[in-house]
């Protein structure tokens, strides 16, 4: 089912008082792919003769654009020939991984309920889109989306301006009561370039001190992190602006 030009599951979109739309990412956010990215990584590095990396630093290190993620791990740029061949033999080795890779635990049933109760959701990931829908229609869950976005074109970008077409097509969701939840500090940086607001969770590719300096919320589950957008969407709980804002600066406050 070809989702990126149309809605998913029959439900439109709503700006009514109430409804929360949230926008999730993908892998390591309801794909609980963190560890077979490690193994696709560590694969990949091992064909180019580096060494492996644990969990904890790929976490302390990861960031998008991904050639940057490669420098801070060599030391040094990745040559235009390491770079392909480093993101040639990554989605080689994750992609033969990813059928046995399963959703984040409750993930399925959070989406089915957030529905019931009549809030909104749809998908945008830098996971490849011809890849993503088919993978998102074998978990069961597509009819939960009103839209489903991969990426299209090259891959190892950042997300802004996949996440600002997104939110475009989706014209009759209120962005003021739109939230990303995401687990990246990309994921942030996209949902601010679009307009909207963003929280992070800890179960994927980054740190919780790098996901700190995102300035934004950062949970441990995607329950809470429902319930942080569903309150920032009704104005409940926000960010107080900083100077430091975006280096971890940056304040919670909850309004009554």
């Amino acid at each position: 089912m070809e989702q990126r030009n149309g809605r998913a599951g029959g439900a439109p979109a709503s700006a009514r008082t109430g409804i929360t739309h949230i926008v999730w990412d993908w892998n390591g956010t309801l794909l609980h792919d963190v560890h077979a990215v490690l193994e696709a990584t560590n694969a990949s590095f091992a064909e180019l003769g580096l060494p492996s990396i644990t969990l904890e630093r790929y976490r302390e290190l990861y960031c998008v654009p991904v050639p940057r993620f490669y420098e801070r791990l060599m030391g040094r740029t990745p040559t235009e020939e390491e770079w392909e061949a480093l993101d040639s033999s990554f989605h080689r080795h994750y992609w033969q991984r990813c059928d046995g890779v399963a959703l984040t635990d409750g993930a399925a049933e959070l989406l089915a309920e957030r529905r019931r109760e009549g809030h909104t959701q749809s998908l945008c990931s830098l996971a490849p889109h011809d890849l993503l829908v088919p993978l998102v229609r074998t978990h069961g869950i597509d009819g939960h989306f009103l839209r489903v976005d991969g990426a299209l074109g090259p891959s190892g970008g950042g997300k802004a301006d996949q996440m600002a077409r997104h939110l475009s097509a989706l014209q009759e969701v209120d962005r003021a009561r739109t939230v990303v939840v995401g687990d990246a500090v990309d994921d942030a940086l996209a949902a601010a370039h679009a307009g909207v607001g963003a929280v992070l969770y800890t179960g994927g590719s980054h740190s919780r001190a790098s996901l700190a300096t995102a300035g934004v919320p950062v949970v441990d589950t995607l329950l809470d992190a429902v319930e942080v957008a569903e309150a920032m969407a009704s104005g409940r709980r926000r960010l107080t602006a900083s100077p430091a804002a975006g280096r971890g600066g940056a304040g919670e406050a909850v309004v009554p």
